[in-house]
């Protein structure tokens, strides 16, 4: 019976777990370049033969390679990246991946992101510009051009999120490891005055929440009728 109390409480650590990734994914469903939060679970095993018992992992969060829909904004700071990449800005805690566009200008000339950080070309250094000459215009390989000069580029990055990933402000992503830059694909670039939306689906996760909370009540309800089970047998043992 304590195994089953075990199973049991594996589970609804297992499904709030769950249910916290759930709930931050439908509290983005509206940010700007958030990409989706997922759980993998699996079996942990203990003992072997016929009294091995299963119970559930506490799971392993991983980033949805899902791409959110495209908005044209009409503004010459605003950018989306198209195909499988992230823009790179330099914050306090270090380099951070984001598919959030949504850029300025400041006085000195420097690309900001929206948080006010450096936003960094392919070689990892900020992007300066010229106040003088207004917003730039931006080839779909990030190519910055202020009057018909070349200023510099947006750097595009390849990085793998992992498992258990860290995130930064609400659609930054840490890297484990140092990004590289993307180069020589057709596939990947830029398309100035659009932004990329978040790519849940707010009611695909709502019908999620609904079946969780339904998948813990269930296993609340037997945890409740095993305590009682064993309640009955010690009583019953106990009065022999």
């Amino acid at each position: 019976m304590q195994d089953s109390l075990y199973v049991a409480l594996s589970s609804q650590i297992a499904l709030e777990r769950r249910l916290d990734t759930i709930a931050d994914n439908v509290a983005n469903a509206s940010t700007i370049g958030f990409r989706a939060t997922g759980v993998k679970f699996e079996d942990v095993v203990s003992g072997t033969g016929p009294k091995s018992v299963s119970f559930a992992s506490s799971g392993k969060t991983y980033l949805s390679s899902a791409h959110g829909a495209l908005t044209e904004t009409g503004n010459p700071f605003d950018f989306a990246v198209q195909g499988d990449a992230w823009f790179a800005i330099e914050t306090p805690a270090g380099t951070v991946m984001t598919r959030d566009g949504r850029f300025s200008m400041n006085e000195n000339g420097e690309l900001m992101s929206i948080e006010g950080y450096p936003v960094l070309d392919g070689g990892g250094a900020p992007i300066q510009l010229d106040p003088r000459n207004g917003p730039p215009k931006a080839g779909a390989d990030g190519s910055l051009r202020q009057n018909d000069q070349l200023v510099g580029a947006i750097g595009l990055y390849n990085f793998d999120p992992g498992e258990n990933f860290v995130r930064y402000g609400n659609s930054g992503v840490v890297p484990a490891r140092t990004p590289e830059p993307v180069t020589d694909r057709s596939d990947v670039g830029i398309a100035q005055g659009f932004l990329e939306e978040s790519n849940v689906n707010p009611v695909l996760e709502m019908t999620r929440l609904i079946q969780v909370q339904r998948a813990f009540e269930n296993t609340a309800a037997l945890m409740r009728q095993t305590d009682s089970s064993t309640d009955d047998a010690i009583k019953t043992l106990g009065s022999k």
